[in-house]
């Protein structure tokens, strides 16, 4: 019997998009672009996209609103959706750590946790308005950053 290998996955260049489903997007929009400083890149009345840094895309999504395949002139895009608190990270420069405490301090967004790592990394850790865990990371969290 001759076994045959898999063969390897082609190769990752990153993650493009990270997607977050919120119950109140005008809230969830004030939060992001208040305390994180986002600026969106296109909106409408069930989602908004962000630049969260080169070649990453933040997206905001209306709980229940993406439930339909969107059919454009390019393609479709299919139907998704999520529940429950989520977590992601964003990444900072290791000099602006003390700078990040203060301005979610100066925000009245509470410090749920601070975590220095072995690898050099300091993650700070808070919620959003949906409860979603928001991170900021430094360089030193993980071996490829």
């Amino acid at each position: 019997m001759v076994v045959s290998e898999t063969p390897a996955a082609p190769p990752l260049s990153g993650v493009v998009e990270t997607g977050l489903y919120v119950d109140d997007l005008p809230r969830a929009r004030g939060f992001y672009e208040r305390v994180l400083g986002l600026r969106p890149m296109i909106a409408d009345e069930r989602f908004c996209a962000y630049n969260a840094g080169p070649g990453s895309v933040l997206l905001l999504f209306l709980r229940g609103q993406t439930l339909e395949p969107v059919v454009m002139a390019e393609g479709t895009i299919p139907p998704h959706d999520g529940h429950g608190p989520l977590h992601y990270a964003l990444a900072i420069p290791a000099s602006s750590v003390a700078q990040w405490e203060q301005h979610l301090a100066a925000h009245d967004v509470a410090l749920e946790s601070r975590v220095a790592w072995q690898g050099g990394g300091v993650s700070l850790y808070f919620r959003d308005p949906d409860n979603h865990l928001v991170e900021l990371a430094t360089p030193g969290l993980w071996p490829n950053y």
